[in-house]
């Protein structure tokens, strides 16, 4: 993700961030959203063998979407709930994992720079995944989708009320009659407490970072200055590159008046660590919310 003041965010990071996030739980998050989806949302997985899924009736190029042949109003409606959307994808790993386990997946993210490497891992595995550089705020989908999901903190990159409240809105509008929204979130406390003001550096074999952080009170805004050190073609020769990025902490009781001004319904409420019902010392969040059905409202 990229946002105001951070046009660079990723470029250079987007190349080794899977080396340097090798401990994120990819299999573990994949597992729950799919629990979640099976318990409450509208999305199924798809048959490939058959050719039923929605990208095995379209062809696309870049975000043009080409109808290979006609179909009905409600063949049409029934491929769009099964789409599922992974919402500040990266660079992909989640994705594939979602779409090894059945689900028609479309990625999107704001960084050129991470869509690259995740067109790479989909081309180089021959997923039908499709891909869209877009910034979450102005989120434009061509139709409907049964499920959207946004994990690793991407909601934090919004730094104002406003642009979560408007983003939440595009999600409900986009959002199968039914459909699930998923998404966690860096609390206030974490910021406050926990990561505000402290520095954390890694050495690896061929790179290296230090991340700084920078954490504002009032505005309740953390800086991440971000040094990197990619090792060029030659051996033990590293080029530095700089980066900016800048996430907002929220309460929960800030996060659900969002959700209520989106007319997305909670339906799960869990610390993302201990699963357990969140406390006070939480640092990170899990929401499973719901689009609800006309009759419903």
């Amino acid at each position: 993700m990229k946002y105001e003041g951070t046009d660079q965010a990723y470029d250079a990071l987007a190349y080794v961030y899977d080396e340097l996030m090798d401990n994120i739980p990819y299999t573990e998050w994949c597992e729950v959203i799919v629990s979640m989806i099976e318990k409450y949302g509208v999305s199924e997985k798809v048959d490939r063998s058959e050719g039923s899924g929605f990208f095995g009736n379209l062809k696309y190029d870049d975000v043009e979407i080409v109808k290979e042949k006609e179909l009905t109003e409600d063949e049409i409606l029934n491929s769009e709930k099964n789409l599922v959307v992974d919402l500040g994808c990266g660079t992909g790993t989640l994705t594939n994992l979602m779409y090894k386990r059945g689900y028609d997946m479309i990625g999107i993210d704001c960084s050129e720079s991470m869509l690259e490497v995740a067109q790479d891992k989909r081309d180089g595995k021959g997923y039908e995944i499709l891909y869209i550089n877009q910034d979450m705020r102005d989120l434009d989908l061509y139709s409907t989708v049964g499920t959207i999901y946004s994990v690793c903190d991407s909601i934090n990159y919004l730094l104002k009320d406003d642009e979560v409240i408007r983003t939440f809105k595009l999600i409900e509008n986009f959002l199968y009659p039914g459909g699930l929204f998923m998404f966690d979130f860096n609390t206030l406390y974490k910021y406050e407490q926990v990561i505000g003001d402290s520095t954390i550096a890694e050495n690896r074999e061929d790179c290296a970072f230090i991340w700084e952080n920078f954490y504002d009170d009032e505005t309740h805004i953390n800086e991440y200055d971000l040094s990197i050190f990619i090792e060029r073609n030659e051996p033990d020769i590293f080029k530095r590159y700089v980066e900016t990025h800048y996430q907002r902490g929220y309460t929960l009781e800030e996060m659900l008046d969002f959700l209520k001004k989106a007319e997305l319904k909670p339906l799960l409420i869990r610390d993302s660590d201990t699963r357990d019902e969140p406390t006070a010392e939480s640092q990170r969040i899990f929401i499973v919310t719901r689009k609800e059905k006309r009759e419903d409202k």
